[in-house]
């Protein structure tokens, strides 16, 4: 297939980017509970954008024979596996232009992870969406403005500084936390006479808290809770939001097992727990609606994560990629219109299935390649109790050692009771990652450990100071030559680039 460039559009193809990005960012202001009007035009614009503006994106169209301005359905846009990212830069903009680079959460490799740029005009996507999402499911009760203390478990910034849970985490602080909200999640681990301290201050003054960090995290710090026998009692209103899921490295450990935790531990019920999905490689975090039905006064029911009206998700069948119906489990794929820097359709190795007609969906486990064929079985199976990878068993062997430490040494503070009001915000002020962390949570513990935090925080650290015309120069050298699996036609596969969705 002859590359064939559609004609540009009234100003050229940087105003159509940005009349884009305004037009998706008065429907992310709308809400959650808004309407789209024309949500498959908009995808077919911005796919036609894409085609003519991100090189890699026109080569892989090219060789499926795709035409994105001759398409009528926006479930036809070509899907980009999450892959290519861990090997290409995937821009429809100057790549000099970016101001926001974060590397994916990886499963994969330390030395392999994804790199997601955005410029001026992604920025403000990736954080107006979220702020929204966040808003709506982890703060549906809060007028606007509101403002609560935040405890994060999560590294923050400054740690590392690209990547994508300490970027969003952060931003949550800014949109939502008083100015006592803070980082407990350091190089040596999580600082326990600070969280310790932040609870009882809490309990004592009757001041509701919300807790945000990695799954792994929390599990760690209850199970040190439940072996010292502590317990907290926070007030009516305390939350806590995980993300990043749990992989079995600290024990068995159901989602259920986790609210039962939860609750035992900290005194928030089932109904204010959240958990949170997120994807460096598409812009909008997903977060499941328990919170928000409470709110609401809606019946309790089988949690699960609505889709907002300027995304979709389809479960696509791990051979075929034809999309399943409901509760039919796949991989999951997102046509995202946050995504105006990128691509708009990313099909991730996340096994799930949608709900609701498809206004909704939950993720069960992750893919696994196998003999070039995609496996519905989650990777983080255990063969022993936390699995048979080397940061496992090392895991496995020195999982509690520094938190028992800290905790062995740790003063319970003692807090009178005082009246403290929840501050207002004044006008007009202002979630592998995973691996990482559970890299950190035992780094004090053995010098292999600390390793391999080391090696995992410097990858971070050298995506931000890698000038970015480094990164200009290997855009120009890609290829999906390069990447010759992307560009088989014949079998959609597991290859990088799976071929187009033929969904309904």
């Amino acid at each position: 297939m002859t590359t064939q460039l559609p004609s540009p559009p009234a100003g050229g193809w940087d105003a159509e980017r940005s009349r884009l990005t305004e037009e998706v960012l008065a429907f992310i202001e709308a809400g959650v509970d808004a309407e789209v009007p024309d949500f498959n035009g908009l995808c077919l614009r911005m796919a036609t954008m894409h085609y003519a503006t991100n090189k890699i994106f026109r080569e892989f169209c090219d060789a499926k024979k795709v035409r994105p301005w001759e398409l009528t359905r926006w479930q036809d846009v070509p899907m980009v596996y999450n892959d290519v990212f861990k090997t290409h830069l995937v821009t429809s903009f100057p790549v000099e232009n970016a101001v926001l680079g974060c590397l994916t959460g990886g499963t994969t490799s330390l030395t392999q992870r994804g790199r997601i740029f955005r410029d001026e005009d992604g920025k403000k996507l990736v954080f107006g969406a979220n702020k929204k999402m966040t808003g709506s499911y982890l703060f549906p009760d809060f007028e606007e403005g509101k403002r609560c203390r935040i405890l994060i478990l999560a590294p923050s910034p400054e740690l590392a500084p690209s990547m994508g849970m300490a970027i969003g985490m952060d931003q949550t602080r800014r949109a939502f936390g008083t100015d006592d909200s803070q980082f407990l999640l350091g190089k040596s681990g999580i600082d326990i006479n600070g969280l310790l301290k932040a609870l009882r201050e809490s309990e004592a003054r009757g001041v509701p808290v919300a807790l945000i960090g990695a799954t792994s995290a929390y599990v760690y710090f209850f199970q040190a809770c439940r072996r010292k026998k502590m317990s907290f009692k926070l007030p009516k209103g305390s939350r806590i939001c995980d993300g990043g899921g749990y992989r079995g490295r600290f024990g068995k450990v159901s989602r259920q097992d986790y609210f039962a935790m939860v609750e035992e531990i900290l005194g928030i019920p089932e109904s204010h727990c959240v958990n949170v999905l997120g994807e460096a490689e598409t812009a909008t975090n997903l977060f499941d609606d328990a919170l928000r039905r409470h709110v609401k006064g809606l019946p309790p029911r089988e949690r699960t994560r609505p889709v907002p009206p300027w995304s979709r998700v389809l479960a696509m069948h791990v051979h075929t990629l034809e999309p399943l119906p409901d509760g039919e489990v796949g991989l999951l794929a997102h046509w995202d219109l946050a995504n105006v820097p990128t691509v708009l359709a990313v099909i991730t190795d996340n096994l799930g299935y949608t709900t609701d007609g498809g206004t909704g969906c939950e993720m069960v486990g992750r893919a696994k390649i196998e003999n070039g064929k995609v496996s519905p079985l989650p990777d983080e199976k255990p063969i022993s109790a936390m699995g048979d990878s080397a940061i496992f068993r090392m895991l496995e062997t020195y999982v509690n050692f520094s938190i028992e430490l800290k905790m062995l040494t740790a003063k319970d503070p003692k807090v009178e009771p005082s009246i403290h009001e929840e501050i207002e915000a004044r006008p007009g002020s202002v979630a592998s990652c995973p691996q990482v962390v559970d890299e950190i949570l035992v780094s004090q513990s053995d010098a292999e450990a600390a390793k391999l935090r080391d090696a995992a925080l410097q990858t971070f650290r050298e995506q931000t100071d890698r000038p970015i015309e480094w990164f200009k120069q290997e855009a120009e050298k890609q290829s999906l030559a390069d990447h010759p699996a992307g560009l088989q036609s014949e079998q959609p596969g597991p290859g990088p680039i799976p071929g187009k969705a033929t969904g309904k």
